[in-house]
């Protein structure tokens, strides 16, 4: 049976390691037209005339940059939809959708259909579009939940329905073109500008964005606001909307540390594109970040990460501790963590980069299986992880690493001291060896003076 989310057989993933791959010639040669991306490749190291190479994170999965990704919505916008569709809807869906992955693929169990590559479209949506026919009832857009979807304004349940005629990109004979991403935007732009005039009435451009989350049924349901609201500040939080602002330009997205561009309009991250409105107003409302934020400029709705020497994005010590006692005062009260010891860790483990370093993913370091299986197996389910790429937003990895440093407090039924904790954080519970203190040890009890208030604890008996 599908997951909820993988990624395409391994014939499809081995034939996207180049742009090449999935794109045709003179889409590809359009995307050399571009300035921005001919900036991006020619930096690192594209040769015009030979293969380009895709982005790939840190599963090895290829993604587009967001330079990469305004290129196509751009083309595809310009080429078939005039000013029907705005480019920027469709990278910020994008960004919600998949990250910009164009092999993802998530299923949903109520529709029975599967969402597939960077707009999360499925193929019944695109035979719709394209005028194949087939029978069918309903019309699945773009992740979950049932949909219920009329695929005309004049449609009745079982009935033929004879499609709109996108066909400028044809899929009939390989529904796994549906990956290639100059496919799938341009599926995905089509049916934007079907739900735009939906049952021939002008539609907002709400009603369409909470119809791809919920249906035309839930467009104003209060289950599809937080997506609209995630949308408005991803879209806020684009490149295309920074520029000019004396600072760096916002990529809400793929981790830059993983990206193959070194360019910064593609490489800087802002806060709100990582967390949600509820976490970030939690932020603002935090005197010391306040404070911080205040002082080096920031604004609500583009709040930026500090960047190191290399542009990777990272969280300040008091942002870092306060994403960690907002996550404890509000999950973990009762469970005796302390903010400082959870901070030290994150300083071992991601030196606070907010895509980690190395194996370990986000802040805390916790990988997606391991997330996966605290929010399925032990209830963990204040924030949804559907992709590794969920734990580099901060208040994520924040949560389920929290979680899974009280599940290590009591690995095996016993009471775990802090140096046990500690070792199989870094190094996973069954290499543990208490006999050696180790780097990882020295460098937690360093970590710990940046974050206590006073002196050690004395007294009571606290977990870390």
């Amino acid at each position: 049976m599908p997951t909820e989310e993988s990624f395409n057989n391994a014939k499809m993933a081995n034939s996207f390691m180049f742009w090449n791959d999935c794109t045709e010639p003179e889409d590809l040669e359009a995307m050399w037209m571009e300035p921005a991306v001919r900036a991006e490749w020619l930096n690192v190291g594209e040769i015009k005339g030979q293969r380009v190479h895709l982005s790939r994170d840190p599963d090895g999965q290829p993604y587009l940059t967001q330079t990469e990704m305004k290129a196509v919505a751009d083309i595809i916008v310009r080429r078939h939809f005039d000013t029907f569709v705005d480019p920027e809807m469709l990278c910020a869906l994008a960004e919600l959708e998949s990250d910009r992955r164009p092999l993802i693929m998530r299923y949903n169990k109520k529709t029975k259909e599967t969402g597939i590559g960077l707009l999360q479209i499925d193929a019944k949506t695109v035979e719709m579009l394209a005028g194949y026919e087939m029978l069918f009832s309903t019309v699945s857009t773009f992740q979950e939940d049932t949909r219920n979807i009329s695929s005309c304004s004049s449609f009745k349940s079982n009935l033929y329905c004879r499609g709109q005629g996108y066909q400028a990109y044809d899929v009939k004979e390989d529904p796994d073109l549906i990956h290639k991403p100059f496919t799938n935007v341009y599926y995905a732009a089509a049916y934007l500008k079907w739900m735009s005039n939906y049952q021939d009435k002008p539609r907002s451009e709400e009603f369409i964005v909470r119809t791809c989350k919920g249906g035309t049924k839930k467009a104003t349901h209060k289950s599809t606001l937080p997506y609209w609201k995630r949308y408005l500040s991803v879209k806020e939080s684009l490149p295309s909307r920074k520029s000019g602002d004396g600072g760096p330009t916002a990529a809400s997205g793929y981790p830059p540390i993983h990206s193959t561009s070194p360019d910064s309009s593609t490489n800087l991250t802002y806060w709100d594109s990582r967390a949600s409105p509820e976490d970030m107003e939690n932020m603002w409302n935090h005197p010391a970040v306040r404070k911080e934020w205040t002082k080096s400029g920031e604004e609500k709705g583009k709040v930026r990460f500090s960047q190191d020497s290399e542009r990777r994005p990272y969280l300040s010590r008091v942002e870092l501790k306060a994403v960690a006692e907002i996550i404890v005062s509000k999950y973990f009260s009762t469970k005796g963590l302390r903010v400082p010891t959870i901070c030290a860790v994150a300083e071992i483990v991601s030196m606070r980069f907010v895509n980690g370093v190395g194996k370990h993913v986000g802040i805390l370091g916790v990988d997606y299986a391991t997330a996966s299986w605290l929010h399925t197996e032990l209830g963990y389910r204040a924030y949804r992880v559907d992709s590794a790429d969920d734990l580099t937003k901060p208040f994520v990895s924040m949560y389920f690493g929290t979680a899974y440093l009280f599940w290590l407090s009591a690995y095996e039924g016993r009471d775990r001291s802090p140096q046990f904790i500690v070792q199989a954080i870094v190094k996973g519970p069954q290499n543990v060896n208490l006999q050696e203190a180790g780097p990882a040890w020295l460098k937690f009890e360093q970590s710990l003076s940046y974050y206590e208030e006073s002196k050690r604890d004395s007294g009571n008996c606290i977990i870390l």
